[in-house]
């Protein structure tokens, strides 16, 4: 399988809201440590260097919102896995841009961690606790998302469907 090391960029094909507002997409990439089985999540610098966050970018007009979840976390956390089910859609405003933006945000079971991806020169990339992650993450609206994927990952019906899939596997 090829793969593609360089970013999309550019607004030609940026999707923006009947408001005007341009709509972006993140992943909140996240497993289980092996040893304790403790969730664990992927935070990555800014590109400026002037915080951290979670993978996110524009949704573009050729694909889906799925598609651009996957593509972001790819691009700038080097990780591909499952983008499971929205957590929500935030209006916010950008505060170095001083726009107002329409984010969707997702979860994204990580199955792979690689080693070469688009913007590895200009971002780290680090697995931390829910709590450490919430400490650091710059943006409110993430930090809700965070909030989101722990209660639904902590819900009884997820843990009921958890334990059915792993007896099936068995």
């Amino acid at each position: 399988m090829a793969i593609c090391l360089v970013s999309r960029t550019g607004r030609q094909l940026q999707r923006y809201d009947n408001m005007g507002r341009r709509q972006v997409v993140g992943c909140i990439p996240y497993r289980y440590r092996t040893e304790d089985d403790e969730l664990e999540v992927l935070i990555i610098t800014s590109q400026k260097g002037q915080g951290m966050m979670f993978p996110k970018g524009g949704w573009e007009l050729d694909e889906s919102l799925e598609e651009a979840a996957l593509r972001e976390s790819f691009e700038e956390a080097g990780v591909l896995g499952n983008v499971e089910c929205e957590l929500g859609k935030w209006n916010f405003l950008s505060k170095s841009q001083g726009t107002f933006y329409e984010g969707y945000m997702f979860p994204l079971l990580v199955k792979e961690q690689l080693e070469m991806w688009p913007e590895k020169d200009v971002r780290q990339r680090l697995w931390m606790t829910v709590e450490e992650a919430r400490e650091v993450c710059r943006h409110w609206w993430m930090k809700e998302a965070l909030d989101i994927l722990v209660e639904r990952l902590a819900s009884p019906l997820n843990q009921k469907v958890e334990d059915e899939l792993s007896s099936f596997e068995s």
